[in-house]
C-alpha cells in the first residue's frame, strides 16, 4: 500500500477510485476556478475534503483550512452590518451573473475590441450564478450555526477583520 494512504476494503475498490477521481477533479476545478469565474477555494477545499477519506496528507492540509473558514463564517455573523454586506455581495455577484448571461450589447465607451465585451455569456454567468448562490447557503448555514454562539475553536490562529480599523 502506498506510503500515507489509508487502509480500504478490497470491495472498496470502485470506491476509492470514483473518490480521487471526484477529489481530484474538484481539485483541479478549483485551481483554475481561482483564476476564472466561479467558487475557487471553495471547490479546492470540497476536493481536499474528498481526498481526506483516502490520504492522511489531505486530511493534514484540510484542517488548518477548516479551522480558518470555521473562524472566519463564526466572526462574519455575529454583526448585523457584516451578515448585511455578506448578502449584499451574494445580491451583486447574482446580479453580475445574470447581466453577464444576457450580454447586452456593446457600449460606446467600451475601450477595447468587441469581442472582450463580458466574454463567456451563460457559461461564466451561470458560474457566477452558482457562486452566490453556495454564498447564500453558506451565509445561512453560518447564521444558523454559529450566530451568538462562542468562538468554534478558541485555540485557532485568528483571522483578520477587514472592516476593523487600524
Amino acid at each position: 500500500m502506498a506510503r500515507g494512504m489509508r487502509k480500504s476494503h478490497p470491495a472498496g475498490w470502485l470506491r476509492r477510485i470514483g473518490l480521487e477521481t471526484l477529489g481530484w477533479t474538484l481539485v483541479v476545478l478549483g485551481l483554475a476556478a481561482l483564476v476564472l469565474p466561479g467558487p475557487g477555494l471553495l471547490t479546492v477545499v470540497a476536493g481536499l475534503a474528498v481526498l481526506s477519506q483516502q490520504y492522511v496528507w489531505a486530511e493534514r492540509k484540510l484542517h488548518p483550512i477548516k479551522v480558518i473558514a470555521y473562524r472566519a463564517a463564526h466572526e462574519g455573523v455575529q454583526t448585523w452590518p457584516r451578515i448585511a454586506i455578506g448578502f449584499l455581495g451574494v445580491v451583486w455577484i447574482t446580479g453580475l451573473g445574470i447581466f453577464w448571461g444576457l450580454h447586452p450589447p456593446v457600449p460606446d465607451w467600451w475601450p477595447l475590441s468587441d469581442t472582450w465585451w463580458l466574454p463567456g455569456g451563460w457559461g461564466t454567468g451561470s458560474t457566477m450564478i452558482g457562486s452566490g448562490i453556495i454564498a447564500f447557503a453558506l451565509i445561512i448555514y453560518s447564521i444558523r450555526r454559529f450566530r451568538g454562539k462562542q468562538d468554534p475553536d478558541p485555540a485557532a490562529p485568528k483571522v483578520a477583520d477587514p472592516t476593523e480599523r487600524r
